[in-house]
């Protein structure tokens, strides 16, 4: 598909979190970045009307429908944006791909590993008739992220021997927090390991170049019953009063795996939103054979570096401010020193997605990599069923033909 007029005519199917987290990059990239096409925020979809069309004046958006079908299939819409919980993620995006339109889709990919295979293979036949797709692992567009793997790409590191992650929340502490449909498996897929444990999944693997080959993995669900909320919600959602019915939990609230890297390295990860105090706690360290770096989220305009080939005297971990110009994606934004937050992982993100769409070249993380993601969540998933057992992560499209 070709842009008309230079324009990216952008559907756009959910509005709360995410659907405002990408509303705010589509409104705010071609204000920022020189790109070869400029996004419209054409159509916003979602099921309830009033809601939706609040959404659609408060967010910028030009029209909006309740049908989700009827933005896949206009004809004026190119890209659909998918904001969705994941149990609808295959239907609406496998729709977007048969109609020829780009799709950008948020994370995980899917609830299984047999609707991302379905959803990749989709993506690979649409490919040959110009459709693009994209997966929103949004964390890989943090400057000091970029940075990190660009310091590993060019040797600074040595051998990576290690790598250590973990992602903490507590959101959920309260056992009187309501059953919103991020604790139903049935929508969400999965709790915390899909949740948040993809992030540091996909990052991990992307700053280093080695993937998950195999897991040890325990789960966890501290509160197995909740009260029904008032409304389905998100993560600001109320019980409905005192005496509500309440429903199981049907994710998991932890997980805890170990892991080997296809380069060798060994791999420590932590997915919980039990961490009472850590509202949204991620944490990446790589140790190599020739110096380690450290990413903390909570600090994102910062990047920890050890030189270990440096002598003995003067070694010792350097705070890098990651607000240069030459630093990745921020020769747009503001003087050195003045630092940016989390809102724009999400513009770099759209731009780097317009950047492909209107250039003709596949955009990452594609699906085939989002499935690879999705591969290592199900050896999560299997190992902890199993006891802990060891479990290899199936090869996927992209491992397949690498």
């Amino acid at each position: 598909m070709s842009t008309t007029n230079n324009e990216l005519r952008v559907g756009m199917v959910g509005y709360a979190f995410m659907g405002a987290a990408h509303s705010q990059a589509w409104r705010t990239v071609n204000r920022v970045y020189d790109l070869p096409a400029r996004a419209r925020m054409a159509l916003i979809c979602g099921r309830d009307a009033g809601k939706v069309a609040d959404a659609a004046d408060r967010l910028g958006w030009d029209e909006h429908t309740t049908d989700w079908r009827e933005l896949v299939n206009r004809p004026d819409i190119d890209v659909v944006d998918i904001c969705t919980p994941g149990d609808s993620h295959a239907e609406i995006a496998l729709a977007a791909l048969a109609a020829g339109k780009h799709v950008l889709c948020e994370k995980p990919l899917a609830n299984t590993v047999a609707e991302a295979r379905e959803m990749a293979a989709a993506a690979a036949t649409a490919q040959a008739g110009g459709a693009r797709s994209m997966c929103g692992f949004n964390y890989r567009r943090v400057p000091a992220v970029a940075l990190m793997r660009q310091l590993i790409a060019d040797g600074r590191l040595g051998e990576i021997r290690h790598v250590r992650a973990t992602y903490l929340q507590d959101w959920i502490v309260d056992p009187q927090f309501p059953l919103v449909w991020r604790l139903r498996k049935e929508v969400s897929g999965s709790g915390a390991l899909g949740d948040i444990g993809a992030h540091i999944i996909d990052l991990t693997q992307y700053v280093t170049g080695q993937r998950i080959s195999g897991v040890s993995a325990v789960t966890e669900t501290f509160v197995k019953e909740r009260p029904l909320p008032a409304e389905s919600s998100g993560l600001a959602a109320q019980a409905d009063g005192a005496g509500a019915a309440t429903g199981p939990v049907t994710v998991d609230d932890a997980a805890i795996f170990v892991a080997r890297l296809d380069g060798g390295a060994l791999a420590t990860y932590e997915a919980t939103r039990f961490a009472t105090g850590r509202k949204n706690a991620l944490r990446v360290e790589i140790n190599g054979s020739l110096g380690s770096v450290a990413f903390d989220l909570e600090r994102l305009n910062e990047l920890e570096f050890l030189d270990a080939t440096r002598p003995a005297a003067e070694q010792g971990f350097n705070r890098i401010l990651v607000t240069e110009a030459e630093h990745p994606y921020l020769s747009a934004w503001w003087p050195p020193g003045h630092i940016i937050g989390y809102e724009h992982s999400f513009t770099h993100q759209m731009r780097d997605f317009i950047e492909a769409v209107a250039t003709g070249v596949d955009p990452s993380p594609s699906f085939a990599e989002a499935l690879q993601v999705q591969l290592v969540l199900d050896a999560v998933t299997r190992s902890a069923e199993l006891g802990s057992s060891w479990a290899a992560v199936e090869p996927s499209m992209a491992t397949a033909a690498a």
